[in-house]
């Protein structure tokens, strides 16, 4: 079964989602040990994370599908992936999609922001024409073939053209084909009401950041307004910038990371990235050499 099929069933069953927000493969691991069922890539955090830039559009496509890829190859369970605007026109979105198959990517979301586009959640969003957007995504409908991607659209209009213009994009993305509905930052809990009570027959994708645009609200809250799924796509960004900023200023202040326990030990490490199973393979391999 193909990925995006094993995503579709996940998302066939009673319930609600949450989404860990991941950035490499280190993060992908962990969120898989965690327990999840579907990751999500969060171009924000592999911007931050291989260029130490802004989510200001800085990443290429090759760069972006480069860093899903070895993601995608790090774990088992579904990965959404965030490929922005698609990186052009329909031609593009073409391209992008079906290397994003080929990749194994369960799931994409894709924008209407002009490019270069910005996190979702900063100041000064441009969006293309609502019919630019409706073609891009019946190119993504035709370009994911059999594979079963599913296909998240995502509408930017909330800040620079209002909350009605949003939803209505939503809706026009959602009858070209998008098989669920992203609305980016909603402001207020009225607006993610109004944005349930807009789409009773259309999965919701809700977005959650620490001191972002939208009010933060547990699962519990997101399932209860009408929402299907939920990511919290920084919080591990940040909690590893937290605990490495620590663990960094301990380390100049002391001269030594002796005393600072927020640390996994080498041995619990080798865990998380399996190293004991490359020893068998090695061990394995060196037996048949002898031989």
């Amino acid at each position: 079964m193909s990925q995006g099929n094993k995503l579709r069933d996940i998302l066939d069953r009673p319930g609600f989602l949450v989404l860990p927000g991941i950035y490499d493969c280190l993060s992908a691991i962990l969120a898989e040990r965690a327990g999840f069922e579907v990751l999500f890539t969060s171009g924000f955090g592999i911007s931050a994370s291989t260029l130490g830039r802004p989510d200001y559009g800085f990443l290429t496509a090759t760069e972006m599908l480069t860093s899903i890829g070895k993601i995608v190859q790090s774990v088992q369970v579904p990965v959404v992936a965030d490929l922005d605007t698609g990186y052009g026109n329909p031609l593009n979105v073409i391209r992008t999609v079906t290397d994003a198959v080929q990749l194994g990517v369960a799931g994409v979301i894709l924008e209407d922001q002009e490019w270069p586009k910005k996190c979702g959640h900063f100041s000064g969003k441009r969006v293309i024409p609502a019919a630019e957007q409706v073609e891009k995504i019946k190119a993504a409908v035709q370009a994911r073939g059999e594979s079963g991607l599913v296909i998240i659209g995502r509408t930017d209009a909330r800040a620079p053209l209002g909350l009605d213009e949003a939803i209505k994009r939503g809706r026009a993305y959602f009858e070209a084909g998008a098989d669920i509905v992203f609305i980016e930052a909603p402001q207020s809990l009225d607006d993610l009401q109004a944005i349930a009570a807009a789409f009773p027959d259309a999965p919701l994708f809700g977005n959650a950041i620490e001191g972002g645009k939208t009010p933060l609200l547990s699962a519990a809250d997101w399932q209860n307004l009408g929402f299907k799924m939920v990511v919290f796509p920084l919080a591990g960004l940040f909690a590893a910038t937290k605990a490495m900023e620590t663990c960094f200023a301990h380390l100049k202040a002391q001269g030594t990371t002796a005393g600072f326990t927020e640390l996994v030990n080498f041995g619990q490490f080798e865990e998380i990235i399996d190293v004991p199973k490359y020893r068998q393979l090695e061990s394995q391999f060196a037996a048949k050499e002898s031989s």
